[in-house]
């Protein structure tokens, strides 16, 4: 058997070309980019989103059911997306994407089937329904409930809509960012800026009543910086990403986004290269919780628990990591990255203690996973697009924060690696092994951060890192990034900064 993979990755550039929908528009001039996504944002129809009318949301769960079943929903998307980039000082390619569509699943007992259409048609839509229940038919036949409207609370905020928001602005930012960096330092040789906004609309329907409607903004911007001297190089990187208006630029600059990613290329030049070997690791506030996101996170997702197959299966209420140890999903932190209403199945969004003080109290689940373990529906299930069957996931993951000032977790580690900065990593979710790449990273001797470091890579399994965890600070943050699972979806991870001791950590020390 072939063991399941997971990956998670702050966004790098590839991923926004792979975003784009239809439509590329290759230009070299800021007037000509303007002039051709303004021609695009023209054809768009403000009214084409994803309301139909509740009597064929009905007819489509009725026919979904028709061949027996315990549970059928109706999936239906429409995204509008924006994707610009600036290299090298200049706006190279602009994409605009405007897909929508639909699918239909029917659960009965483990099995599952799914059919989508990107045609909002009574015919298409019957047909898929038709498609699902083929596949999951089974001899329980249930009579759905007619969908109702339902209201949940809305934890994301839009002061600038993004659909009304000039080209330009968007320009703007992009420039203002590359200035920033290119000004940084004169071993600043490039820069990249990456611009991706979208506007995703969901309805949902299922045969237990709902019928419920959101519309997300979703901004991602990026920055990466060439470093180069000393006979090396360095590319660095750094995100913003929020689901947020365009008023997301006012709370934090594109300046400071720049500055952040030119001071790493600068000092990771002088690098020497990383000892390899068992070290206390100390890991700054931020990102670097995308390590427990991904070595803790995802063996704690509901759907390898109920295959019996996960690294945490039957240890519900046991003791599985030190007693600083409190690890939290939470879908409701306010327009954060991981952020939604309510989840891609309709669940709403809750505060989910995965971990507390070293004891495992949940797992993160989806309808299909809840009722395999007969557990809560936590709103972690997710899917990339109306393509893909929701499957549990994490929204935004961090660990609770201490008590622990950081200076002190420091000042008490005698020799060690301080990890400021992830590329990112893998974990095998059976076994919950993992590694992980630092791209900035520091020498600690007797309790001070002294010299840049590089090719160091963390090593290790997921029960080993959250009982190593002997610190834990008072300083809670967080960094965006992608998460992939056979589909892709927007996470927020975070950590305060926290120490693990004697960690594996492979390096490039002769």
């Amino acid at each position: 058997m072939t063991s399941p993979n997971t990956f998670v990755h702050d966004i790098p550039r590839r991923e926004f070309l792979k975003k784009s929908a239809k439509g590329t528009l290759l230009m070299a001039t800021a007037p000509a980019l303007i002039s051709s996504l303004s021609s695009c944002s023209s054809q768009l129809d403000p009214g084409a989103k994803t309301a139909l009318d509740p009597a064929l949301f009905n007819k489509v769960i009725a026919r979904a059911l028709a061949g027996g079943g315990d549970f059928a929903d109706v999936y239906v998307e429409h995204r509008v997306t924006r994707n610009i980039m600036l290299e090298e000082s200049k706006y190279k390619n602009a994409v605009y994407g405007v897909t929508q569509g639909a699918g239909v699943r029917v659960i009965s007992g483990d099995k599952t089937g799914y059919a989508y259409t990107d045609e909002l048609t009574e015919e298409k839509l019957l047909r898929a329904a038709e498609v699902a229940s083929a596949i999951a038919k089974s001899s329980k036949i249930i009579t759905p409930v007619d969908v109702s409207v339902k209201s949940l609370p809305s934890f994301v905020s839009v002061n600038m809509p993004l659909n009304d928001v000039a080209n330009q602005k968007r320009l703007d930012v992009m420039l203002r960012a590359n200035e920033a960096a290119m000004s940084f330092s004169d071993k600043i040789k490039m820069t990249t800026v990456s611009y991706y906004d979208e506007v995703r609309a969901r309805t949902i329907a299922n045969s237990e009543g709902l019928l419920i409607t959101d519309e997300l903004p979703l901004l991602f911007f990026i920055v990466q910086c060439m470093g180069e001297g000393n006979g090396t190089k360095h590319m660095s990187r750094e995100r913003l990403s929020m689901h947020s208006g365009f008023e997301m630029f006012d709370e934090v600059s594109p300046e400071s986004i720049a500055e952040t990613a030119a001071r790493e290329a600068v000092v990771m030049l002088d690098a020497k290269d990383c000892p390899a070997g068992k070290m206390d690791v100390v890991m700054e506030n931020g990102w670097g919780g995308v390590l427990v996101h991904e070595a803790v996170g995802h063996p704690l997702e509901a759907d390898n628990i109920a295959k019996k197959i996960g690294a945490f299966t039957g240890k519900l209420g046991k003791k599985v990591a030190s007693d600083v140890f409190t690890m939290v999903d939470d879908g409701t932190l306010p327009n954060y990255r991981g952020t939604t209403n309510f989840d891609d199945e309709g669940t709403p969004m809750k505060r989910n203690v995965l971990i507390r003080n070293g004891v495992l109290e949940n797992y993160m689940t989806d309808i299909l996973s809840a009722g395999q373990l007969g557990l809560e529906r936590t709103g972690n299930g997710r899917r990339e697009s109306f393509k893909h069957m929701p499957i549990p996931r994490m929204t935004n993951t961090f660990i609770e924060a201490g008590k622990d000032r950081s200076e002190d977790i420091i000042a008490s580690t005698k020799n060690g690696i301080f990890v400021k900065s992830l590329s990112g990593g893998s974990v095998n979710s059976i076994t919950g092994m993992f590694n992980f790449t630092c791209r900035e990273m520091y020498l600690i001797e007797n309790g001070q951060i002294t010299v840049p470091v590089k090719g160091g890579t963390l090593i290790g399994s997921c029960m080993d890192i959250i009982s190593n965890i002997d610190a834990v600070g008072n300083d809670l943050a967080f960094g965006p990034g992608i998460c992939g699972k056979g589909q892709s979806a927007e996470v927020t991870a975070g950590q305060p900064t926290v120490r693990l001791r004697g960690m594996t950590v492979g390096g490039s020390r002769a």
